[in-house]
């Protein structure tokens, strides 16, 4: 078992149930999922580039990643349907904490001149959103390995039912935000 899954079942949910001040452990907010998303942008146009992000994807995530494809076709930004557009990769359970681990003690600090992640990045509903730059931080990447460096989305859904929950939630996790207020 994950130790992040460890903490959160006997640190973290004993303080939220506290500082949230719910009684019934079934309410107390948890994290269900971690979505990691790459938009292929120009490089839709090379089957090459594409597997190559989805390979990357897959190796940083330790989990398959899907190519997703247009479901229509948009003149404007030259897609037909059936086209890649990107890549996903859900991830739940075991996997979902120990991409979290990852994340917020090794490929996060190792990011140059990094203050944090914004505090802006909740929808509203209680998930996080937030974007990296590229792709190079997380220890399995290889650059020589590397086609063409890229950024990433990655949503953190939690059962919160507000952003304020969530944010404490993610925060008892170890997840770093700007320091200061909102």
């Amino acid at each position: 078992m994950s130790t992040l899954k460890v903490k959160f079942n006997n640190e973290i949910k004993p303080v939220l149930a506290k500082d949230l001040n719910i009684q019934n452990p079934m309410l107390i907010p948890s994290i269900e999922k971690v979505v990691i998303s790459v938009g292929a942008g120009d490089s839709a146009k090379d089957a090459k580039v594409i597997q190559n992000m989805a390979d990357t994807i897959s190796l940083i995530a330790g989990q398959k990643a899907i190519i997703t494809n247009a479901n229509k076709s948009v003149a404007g930004f030259k897609v037909r349907e059936g086209f890649p557009v990107g890549i996903k990769v859900t991830l739940r359970g075991a996997s979902m904490y120990n991409f979290l681990t990852k994340l917020i003690s090794v490929a996060l600090p190792r990011v140059k001149d990094f203050r944090g992640l914004p505090k802006n990045g909740f929808d509203g509903r209680g998930s996080y959103n937030f974007g990296l730059q590229e792709q190079l931080m997380f220890p399995e990447v290889e650059y020589d390995k590397i086609i063409k460096t890229h950024g990433m989305n990655i949503a953190i859904v939690t059962t919160a039912k507000n952003d304020k929950d969530a944010f404490r939630l993610l925060e008892l996790i170890g997840i770093p935000f700007v320091r200061g207020h909102k």
